[in-house]
């Protein structure tokens, strides 16, 4: 099958991966263009854009550019909306990682953790001009542990989306679209204010938020820290990975010793 492929981020290299295995014909990769990461800001091209350049397939950074007549178009984790151009000129299907119709949008895993649900799904779906509406092909269920993280979640999805893309396009004309039905959810883009910690606030709903963002802000005894990894045990919040401002992330036991035995006092 003639295929253009379509994402951005590291979860979904596995993906595509999978797909070229199957032997599909990859006529063109479209990514988000090269931003600047890290302290230093250096100009970075995406996961997907660098697994393009390995496999030597041509990768566009611009949607302006598409201008071709695929079999299918296979999406997920793009980032950028499409346009009648790329929707006439095939069937175009979206891997989302969400129990659709709940959390359509920009960031279905990392709100399914924030809010502390324990299962979703994996949803092969076809792309409409309404976002994230299209009729489902494809769903498979998984479970979101007590301490899973964004980043475990989307190892587990790399996994079931791989599987699934590949019966998928082995077949497509086995799987009857089906409606979505049910309560229509969206969610947002996280900024850093979704960061910042208020202690009034659950052990519950802060581990959620630490291990949905990948990191909580506060002060401790004055000390500007990110929380980067909690734990709950007995109902009681541990953290056990911090990183205080200008320094190298530590455990807690070794960021305490360095209070010199002062109590201490969080969020102050």
């Amino acid at each position: 099958m003639k295929l253009v492929l379509m994402g951005t981020n590291d979860f979904v290299v596995p993906i595509f991966d999978a797909i070229l295995n199957a032997g599909h014909e990859v006529l063109a990769v479209f990514t988000r263009a090269p931003k600047p990461t890290g302290r230093k800001q250096i100009i970075t091209p995406s996961p997907v854009h660098l697994w393009a350049e390995r496999n030597n397939l041509p990768v566009y950074t611009n949607i302006r550019d598409y201008n071709f007549k695929p079999d299918m178009v296979v999406v997920i984790s793009y980032g950028v909306i499409l346009r009648d151009n790329v929707l006439n000129s095939a069937s175009c299907i979206n891997i989302h990682p969400s129990d659709l119709p709940k959390y359509r949008g920009p960031s279905p895993i990392r709100t399914a953790i924030y809010n502390g649900d324990t299962k979703s799904a994996v949803c092969i779906m076809q792309i409409t001009p309404e976002l994230d509406a299209g009729d489902i092909y494809m769903r498979q269920e998984f479970q979101i542990g007590i301490n899973d993280t964004n980043e475990s979640i989307e190892k587990i999805v790399s996994s079931i989306g791989a599987q699934m893309i590949t019966e998928y396009l082995s077949a497509p004309e086995k799987y009857l679209p089906v409606k979505q039905t049910g309560e229509i959810t969206y969610t947002r883009k996280f900024t850093g204010a979704d960061e910042i910690i208020d202690w009034s606030r659950g052990a519950q709903q802060i581990h959620n938020q630490v291990r949905a963002l990948g990191a909580g802000r506060t002060k401790i005894n004055g000390i500007e820290v990110k929380i980067l990894e909690t734990r709950l045990n007995g109902g009681e919040l541990e953290i056990t990975k911090i990183q205080p401002s200008g320094k190298k992330p530590m455990d807690w036991k070794s960021f305490v010793n360095g209070l010199h035995g002062c109590s201490i006092k969080m969020g102050e």
